[in-house]
């Protein structure tokens, strides 16, 4: 059952999902400090759901949440949160949105308790809903049974954990959520992006999630949104980031015959002129296909027949075999190479235009 904060209709707090309501919209925003830009002409649109922002340190990603808070003006440009103007509407935005700083901000002599019960009575919950609100959402963070102990002796991730219950606690619509996973261990940081998954499959409130971090969005979130240097540099949901390729992922079991399965298979498959993906049939990039998964290219039909007969006759089982996807740091990877490229050559160029004005003074 939803609390409704005292002064709010129930229409402002219910976290309803929309499918065609924008959650967050930004029109040429930019935001320049004396010797950086951090926000360059930002036009964002982002619906209902999981979306990830993804940029380097310094991309301009908590600057943006900062103005859609509206905790700092915006330099020029428009922001809207929920349909409201950040620039006009600041203390109704934070009444519908939860937020999640990224650096370590919890009082460390009170109980997360405490912390999260005092926190919704900031957002205007009764006493009485307060408590019943803090013991239903640090639960669902996995905190109830530490919940009287001081935050100064929590894990990182415990304290991240009472992180995301205050911005939860006043059932948002939306919550922002600055880099939930800084400071933590592999299975820590699985943990912290499932919860963050319930969030919005449980609850119905949308998420945008910051990270530098590309492998943790495309398990997370729906949508994906990439800014450097305060700019856009693309929009688009995880499926079209991740669509399927033409490269056939396939992996074998060994045998008494062959202990080593996949190089039996690479060296029959080389043989009938399968062409295997980079070196050695492996993924010379590091990504998945490493291993004892070979990447085959797949040219026709005519592919997945010479595979399934190599193996058969070689008398090795067959784990599996499907077309790989992309990860996103491939398209990134992709995409990059053509931009360094030129760079190397506008810089090739620059130096030798220097190194030849330079042999030209020699010369006089």
């Amino acid at each position: 059952m939803r609390i409704q904060p005292p002064g709010l209709t129930t229409g402002v707090v219910c976290a309803t999902i929309f499918e065609d309501v924008t959650v967050i919209a930004t029109e040429s925003l930019s935001k320049r400090f004396p010797r950086v830009t951090a926000l360059d002409r930002l036009s964002l649109d982002i619906g209902p759901g999981v979306t990830g922002l993804v940029g380097s340190n310094g991309a301009g990603k908590s600057t943006l949440i900062k103005i859609l808070l509206g905790l700092s003006p915006a330099t020029e440009g428009r922001a809207a949160v929920l349909g409201l103007d950040v620039a006009t509407s600041g203390a109704a935005i934070r009444e519908r949105v939860g937020y999640m700083p990224e650096h370590d901000c919890l009082p460390p002599d009170v109980s997360a308790t405490e912390f999260v019960v005092h926190m919704a009575r900031m957002s205007g919950l009764p006493p009485t809903a307060a408590r019943e609100r803090t013991a239903d959402t640090l639960r669902h963070v996995g905190l109830y049974e530490e919940r009287y102990r001081p935050i100064g002796g929590y894990s990182t991730g415990m304290k991240q954990r009472v992180k995301l219950a205050q911005a939860l606690v006043h059932d948002p619509q939306l919550v922002l959520l600055d880099e939930p996973t800084n400071g933590l261990d592999p299975v820590g940081r699985d943990e912290m992006l499932g919860l963050i998954r319930r969030v919005h499959t449980d609850f119905g409130i949308s998420v945008l999630v910051t990270s530098h971090l590309l492998g943790e969005l495309e398990r997370t979130c729906d949508h994906v949104v990439v800014i450097d240097g305060g700019t856009l540099l693309r929009s688009s949901s995880t499926s079209d980031f991740t669509q399927t390729t033409t490269t056939l992922a396939v992996e074998v079991t060994d045998s008494d015959t062959h202990p080593d399965g996949t190089d039996a298979l690479r060296q029959v498959l080389t043989r009938a002129g399968v062409n295997l993906v980079g070196h050695d049939g492996l993924d010379g990039q590091g990504l998945p296909g490493a291993g004892h998964i070979l990447l085959v290219e797949a040219t026709g039909e005519e592919t997945y027949d010479i595979v399934r007969d190599s193996v058969a006759g070689l008398g090795l089982g067959l784990v599996r075999m499907e077309q790989r996807r992309h990860h996103i740091a491939e398209v990134f990877r992709t995409e990059e190479a053509p931009r360094a490229a030129a760079v190397t050559q506008t810089v090739s160029a620059v130096v030798g235009a220097v190194q030849q004005k330079g042999s030209g003074r020699d010369e006089h």
